[in-house]
């Protein structure tokens, strides 16, 4: 028998996807090979502590406001199946995000076979077939690869073998007592790594060939994060630890012990440093495992083969019928947005249930019916910036869509914007996109530095020049961008005053639909 869904991976973006599939009666199915959902968070983080927050305490009754500060949470119309009820952690436990997942699993009753490796998948007519570790064969019209980065990306240093994996490795901070130690990588598991040995360590260096990037100014929250940034105190304050800017050249044993490392620095002319340590370990990302397809189905994979190469759709660019959910659609936004993160990819995945509705269930994306009237639309869409999630987490990614044709509007939530620009809801007179965005040199800019210019709190008049967070509402005319429309920034995200925000974005779309 073959199924229209085979969803591979049990994890949040594949019980999302599920629950979704359940609750509309599709067909489908989920593979897991652990024996329970969200087997990689019952590894990881490797110091056991999430940073994706949990704020359960927001002050907002709206559980569609409460959202934003809850990034554990999967979608769901049930208040019992909220992650705020599992732990009042602002950085909880990964074993408390695995219970959830556990209930979440259980509460929606979706469909899957655990303990269920898939070893091969490979083409069968017009669909799929995808073998497991039993020897077992299930075809499917569609896959759906919701594995998430479950293979360390191990660059090629030479004699990068000889350095402990963050998959594997000790972490217990005793033994590295009094060690020299090299951390590779500069992103959270490296410098997690290297905040847990600082009390034991005799000297921690972390090195890698880009400058890092803080999430408190790049907006990006897999940028460092400041609960893993103590250990850039130790080093500023010289307390015996360093971060490196360059690149590990190579890595030999020493005959006395310990290693032989080359280093090239960034920032300097000199040549090849040679560095002793004690042990070295790579925290050097994951990468999307893409074995387990014959090569007349092998996706396309790209930024150093770590990502499948997707469509706005969430497909294969090269094997249609192929789609991925979960944190490998980061591909769409890398380190641009939140796709990568449970708050994030969460509404991606709602969005790719959405897709494939419309491509294969004859279900159109929803829509609620509005008056055609300038105030009407203005005043939908300052209610959904003012409260939507979706939004809020996927800045720039997603949109809120008004489409106004032959005198009716239709006001449609959470479009992926590249999905609307390929075509993906269909030619329209006229249309209003409002998204959430930040300008465009908000990474660059100290938000900590009094000495930059800004545009000042609610300044209408300014609002093209924000920085900060807020909304943009774009005019399509035939599918052609006419006008843009940007509401003046606020310091506490409320964007409902009538003279600042309400009252300019109607006249904004009056005229757009004047055709001015």
């Amino acid at each position: 028998m073959a199924h229209d869904y085979l969803i591979i991976g049990a994890g949040p973006a594949g019980l999302q996807l599920a629950a979704l599939l359940e609750r509309d009666g599709r067909d489908y199915a989920v593979l897991e090979r652990g024996t329970g959902p969200g087997t990689f968070f019952t590894r990881y983080p490797r110091h056991r502590t999430l940073i994706s927050i949990n704020k359960v305490h927001t002050g907002h009754a709206d559980p569609e406001r409460r959202l934003r500060m809850d990034w554990n949470s999967l979608l769901t119309d049930d208040p019992e199946l909220l992650f705020t009820r599992y732990s009042g952690r602002y950085f909880p436990a990964a074993d408390d995000l695995v219970r959830y997942l556990a209930d979440f699993a259980a509460a929606t009753g979706v469909r899957v076979h655990y303990d269920t490796e898939v070893t091969r998948i490979s083409r069968d007519g017009d669909g799929f077939a995808v073998l497991d570790g039993s020897g077992h064969t299930r075809q499917a019209a569609r896959v759906v690869m919701a594995t998430g980065v479950s293979q360390l990306h191990v660059p090629p240093i030479p004699g990068i073998e000889h350095a402990e994996r963050y998959d594997t490795f000790d972490t217990d901070p005793g033994s590295f007592t009094d060690q020299r130690v090299l951390v590779i990588g500069k992103g959270n598991s490296g410098f997690e790594t290297a905040d847990a040995l600082v009390e034991h360590a005799a000297v921690v260096h972390v090195a890698g060939p880009h400058s890092v990037r803080l999430a408190w100014q790049t907006h990006y929250v897999g940028h460092l994060r400041a609960v893993n940034n103590n250990f850039l105190d130790t080093y500023q304050l010289k307390s015996g630890n360093a971060v490196l800017d360059g690149t590990v050249e190579l890595i030999e044993p020493r005959p006395g012990g310990g290693f032989r490392v080359l280093f090239r620095y960034a920032r300097t002319v000199e040549a090849l440093r040679e560095l002793a340590y004690d042990r070295i370990v790579a925290c050097t990302g994951f990468r999307f495992d893409a074995s387990v397809f014959d090569e007349g189905c092998r996706p396309k994979l790209v930024i150093d083969d770590r990502f499948p190469e997707q469509t706005s759709a969430f497909e294969s660019t090269t094997v249609p019928g192929l789609y991925f959910a979960g944190t490998v659609t980061q591909q769409r936004d890398f380190k641009k947005s939140t796709s990568g993160f449970i708050h994030g990819f969460r509404y991606g995945v709602r969005a790719l249930h959405r897709i494939l509705g419309a491509r294969h269930h004859g279900t159109p994306w929803p829509a609620t019916e509005l008056a055609a009237s300038p105030e009407a639309i203005s005043d939908a869409l300052v209610a959904r910036v003012n409260r939507s999630s979706g939004l809020w987490q996927q800045f720039a990614v997603m949109g809120d869509v008004v489409t106004v044709s032959d005198g009716v509007a239709r006001y449609e939530e959470e479009v992926p914007v590249a999905y609307l620009a390929d075509g993906g809801l269909g030619p329209a007179e006229h249309r209003f996109v409002a998204t959430l965005e930040y300008g465009p040199d908000h990474d660059t800019v100290d938000p900590f530095d009094i000495t930059v210019p800004r545009v000042a709190e609610n300044d209408a008049a300014n609002a093209h020049d924000a920085s900060y967070l807020h909304p943009v509402v774009r005019h399509y005319r035939d599918g052609v961008l006419a006008g843009t429309h940007h509401l003046a920034e606020n310091l506490e995200n409320e964007w409902d005053l009538p003279a600042v925000h309400q009252q300019p974005l109607a006249a904004f779309v009056k005229e757009c639909l004047a055709g001015a």
